[in-house]
């Protein structure tokens, strides 16, 4: 075990102090404020004060902000660690920086708590973050971090072992709409035709050709192929709007489309716009997946990636979510936690640990696409560096793809392509 001494403690450093041992190093952990206790004890142990206490300890000096109480402007000068960035640096201490504040800085999402300006979805926009502007955004620094603390540890104390995790590769998919001309109804059906009469629309209505968002066979292939266990998101919306262009839920083939899934993969609900304006939706949405999957879910990720903190994990959370994977940008590709890995959200306002856990994502289709005007040969080179530096860190690389994307719609070609190379890449 590793005995932690501190001063004072708080529940923002036993969170990140269990995050960092328990959960990335798989090694169990003890505080203690009992400066007598940490002398005598014989194993690994951390003096994580601003004053060393005995000659074979590990000592990082702290920062204040772990045993503050409020939320408040930091200041924040990034320096060069290990050909790193890194911030809140110490003097005098067996590591470079206060790499618990610095963890749970990022972690936390502790910026977004602060004044900032909304982009034009009315989400946290990526530009205010310190990872973009120190230009450390497509790196996991966190992990980076972590991978480097447990070296000096090994080295410091023989008998400190860390045991990471092995790198995962989680695909997962958002269904934003299950088909392009099929299953619309008698209105849209119409409305879409005269808006574009094209005989391809007339070819697949008449079921003479595959519809080009029908994509669902060719990802079972590929599943079963190289044993992958994706997460399919659903859009719910009951009515349609300007960002929620679903397959309404109550057709007979959205639901046969959602319990096909359940009943092979995990399945979760991807909250619709308008749910972000009204609570009650999201829990009527919840409501109608269940049933249609005959399953109960408890995954979610938001659609357009629209939430702000903590309001939307608080949401989330009462309607009976567990496992969120909203945590990326919608407007730009990377890590915007600084993690590849999962963690429990920590509520600042309430300064408390929760029991909604984290699933961070670093790529997405449409941010390749739209926002970063990429060609998916350029995507699949992004792809392949968010591939290297979560493997180097024995992180999980989780990846956001579109079903229209995957399909046989000429605005994408080329990215199938891209993402079965992808695929197969991985496996190598």
């Amino acid at each position: 075990m590793v005995l932690i001494y501190s001063e004072v403690t708080s529940s923002r450093f036993q969170y990140i102090g269990s995050f960092i041992f328990q959960e990335l190093m798989q090694v169990a952990i003890g505080f203690t404020t009992d400066v007598e206790r940490f002398r005598l004890y014989n194993g690994s142990k951390i003096n994580y004060s601003r004053e060393q206490i005995t000659a074979d300890e590990f000592h990082i000096a702290n920062a204040s902000l772990l045993f503050e109480n409020s939320v408040q402007p930091q200041t924040i000068d990034c320096f060069d660690s290990n050909g790193y960035p890194a911030f809140f640096k110490t003097a005098g201490s067996g590591f470079p920086f206060d790499i618990f504040a610095a963890t749970f800085y990022l972690l936390s999402r502790y910026e977004e708590y602060l004044p900032h300006q909304k982009d034009m979805y009315g989400r946290y926009a990526h530009e205010n973050s310190l990872a973009f502007q120190k230009g450390f955004l497509n790196q996991p620094l966190i992990n980076i971090w972590i991978s480097d603390l447990a070296m000096a540890l090994q080295r410091t104390f023989s008998i400190f072992n860390a045991q990471f995790s092995r790198f995962n590769f989680q695909p997962s998919y958002d269904i934003d709409i299950a088909w392009s001309y099929k299953h619309k109804g008698f209105q849209r059906t119409i409305g879409g035709f005269l808006k574009d009469p094209s005989t391809e629309r007339l070819r697949v209505l008449a079921g003479k050709q595959t519809d080009p968002f029908d994509v669902y066979d060719w990802l079972d292939a590929l599943h079963d192929r190289y044993s992958l266990t994706p997460v399919y998101f659903f859009l719910m919306a009951e009515k349609n709007g300007r960002y929620d262009k679903n397959i309404l839920p109550h057709t007979a083939a959205m639901q046969q489309l959602t319990r096909r899934h359940a009943s092979k993969y995990t399945v979760g609900i991807h909250p619709s716009w308008q749910s972000g304006d009204d609570e009650s939706m999201l829990k009527k949405e919840l409501q109608l997946l269940q049933k249609s999957s005959s399953k109960n879910i408890n995954a979610s990720r938001q659609h357009y990636i629209r939430f702000n903190l903590p309001e939307g994990y608080r949401r989330l959370a009462a309607a009976g979510i567990t496992d969120d994977y909203s945590m990326g940008y919608g407007s730009i590709n990377g890590f915007r936690a600084s993690v590849a890995s999962s963690f429990y959200w920590y509520d600042l306002e309430k300064e408390t640990k929760t029991v909604l856990r984290i699933h961070p994502f670093c790529f997405m289709d449409a941010n390749s696409y739209y926002e970063q005007k990429l060609s998916p040969e350029q995507a699949y080179d992004e792809l392949l560096q968010y591939y290297s530096v979560c493997k180097k860190v024995n992180g999980t690389l989780i990846s956001i793809w579109h079903n229209n994307f995957l399909g046989t719609d000429p605005q994408f070609a080329g990215w199938k392509a891209c993402y079965e190379k992808f695929i197969v890449r991985v496996q190598q």
